[in-house]
């Protein structure tokens, strides 16, 4: 519940709270291969191969370029432990490895599960770092920031209604609140699990983000 509080004379502070549940507008998945060779370029030739069969596949799909970029290329030698002659342990190198990693970008979040199985069918060996989130996350947080400072009013409307006195003009607004102000929630965005609607493919579900914000707002007592 929020917390109001006469904090100073002749002054109302309270704690405005909202938050708000968006679905995300796009899905970013890391999808790569890791490749080895007897030689540098045998292990990086390979890598690359299965990466241009990635970008083949995104594109294929409808991914915009600018939604499809490498995100990392390694390349480093195998090392393998070998008995010595006099019977010690040693190492030497065995050939090396190297992958190749693409972030993909999808606005049709219901390709995911497709997409990644597809991929695997084109040489990926790699799945991992898959996230949702919102292109424009500055108008979900503006929208529920613009709601707390609403709370925020209408929570000092009931004060002063409640004490006999009249709301006068806000003397300031902090977002969020300071710090030495308790407050249960932190401000930002969380994701929130969708439960299981059917199998695809690849079974993915996007959820749903969560966006909250909190503002400290003192309004003075009029007169």
């Amino acid at each position: 519940m929020p917390v109001a509080a006469d904090d100073e004379s002749g002054r109302i502070r309270v704690i405005g709270r909202a938050s708000q549940e968006v679905a995300p507008d796009f899905a970013s998945v890391e999808i790569g291969v890791e490749s080895r060779g007897a030689t540098p370029a045998a292990a990086l030739d390979a890598a690359s191969q299965a990466a241009k069969g990635i970008v083949t596949t995104a594109k294929e799909m409808g991914v915009a370029d600018a939604d499809i970029g490498t995100s990392a290329i390694t390349l480093q030698p195998r090392i393998k432990n070998v008995r010595q002659p006099d019977g010690t342990m040693g190492e030497r190198e065995d050939g090396y490895t190297a992958s190749n990693r693409v972030r993909v970008r999808l606005a049709e979040m219901g390709k995911l599960g497709e997409l990644m199985r597809r991929t695997l069918d084109s040489g990926a060996n790699r799945i991992q770092g898959i996230s949702f989130g919102l292109r424009d996350p500055a108008a979900a947080d503006a929208a529920v920031q613009v709601a707390a400072v609403k709370d925020a009013r209408a929570q000092a409307e009931r004060i002063a209604e409640a004490t006999g006195v009249k709301l006068g003009t806000v003397v300031s607004i902090d977002s969020p609140p300071r710090a030495d102000t308790p407050r249960p929630a932190p401000y930002g965005l969380a994701m929130k699990a969708a439960p299981s609607r059917g199998r695809t493919a690849v079974p993915v579900e996007a959820g749903s983000i969560e966006t909250s914000a909190e503002v400290e707002a003192v309004f003075a007592i009029g007169r």
